[in-house]
């Protein structure tokens, strides 16, 4: 018995084939997605609603604790966190396409299942990529500025944007949080559907993701500054706008995963 299978007995010996994607299957992911909103758009705002409040709270958080350099970073990298915040709207849009009941009251049903321990292994992986972020956001404005902190939002976003080392924050923190991006986008993007989907474990459920990533590298590199656009789409208006765009990107990341992972 080899390392992996003593630690996951369970494993599935290899990972789920994949399938190359392409624009149409971009295209309709997100016709599919929009559809699944419409017919549901009761049950999706009650679960979405969760995802701009916790953002409130984190600006609140940014702004009452003296942390306004950290704003930005905490609001981008929680996106890194949606793939697992949207179990339920997966699980809604599974439901629908099988045509069983999609009450608010079966969204988390996927909680209940065997692969819930694999779920929250996933959730506990993105959830270092996102303090990883964090801190790796924390050290670079360390580097540029020191103990430097702005008395106010309005200041630091002057001297963000009219000074030399404003500019060089803002591009290095742009290529970094790109980077961690792209990572919990490979590690998400089929894993989070999947276990939602299949019985399986988080191993196999990562490796299948990574290898979609890897089979299709430009769509969906494309599929996440899509995602990314809407997110701050949604966010501008006190992240409220969340409500709509998220449940719309939830669905439609289901779909995409329904084209990607073969049976």
């Amino acid at each position: 018995m080899t390392t992996v299978q003593a630690i996951f007995p369970g494993r599935v010996a290899d990972r789920l084939r994949v399938r190359d994607i392409g624009a149409d299957d971009f295209k309709t992911a997100f016709r599919l997605g929009f559809e699944d909103f419409l017919a549901m758009p009761t049950h999706v705002v009650f679960i979405s609603l969760l995802y701009p409040l916790v953002g409130v709270f984190v600006a609140l958080l940014a702004f009452g604790a003296n942390v306004i350099p950290m704003l930005f970073p905490l609001a981008a990298g929680f996106a890194l966190l949606g793939p697992f915040l949207a179990v339920g709207l997966y699980e809604l849009s599974r439901r629908r396409a099988r045509g069983l009941e999609t009450g608010w009251n079966h969204a988390f049903a996927s909680l209940r299942r065997p692969a819930a321990g694999a779920l929250a292994v996933v959730g506990l992986v993105l959830a270092v990529i996102f303090l990883s972020w964090l801190v790796a956001a924390q050290g670079l404005y360390w580097a540029l500025y020191g103990a430097y902190a702005p008395a106010t939002f309005l200041g630091f976003a002057q001297e963000v944007l009219t000074t030399p080392r404003g500019w060089a924050l803002i591009l290095l923190g742009n290529l970094v949080g790109f980077a961690f991006s792209l990572l919990a986008l490979s590690v998400s993007i089929v894993s989070v559907p999947l276990l939602v989907d299949r019985e399986a474990d988080a191993l196999t459920a990562i490796e299948t993701s990574i290898a979609a990533f890897r089979q299709n590298p430009r769509t969906l590199t494309l599929w996440g500054f899509v995602v990314a656009g809407m997110l701050v789409l949604g966010s501008l208006p006190l992240f409220v706008g969340l409500a709509v765009v998220m449940p719309i990107l939830g669905h439609a990341t289901w779909h995409l995963y329904e084209r990607i992972v073969a049976d």
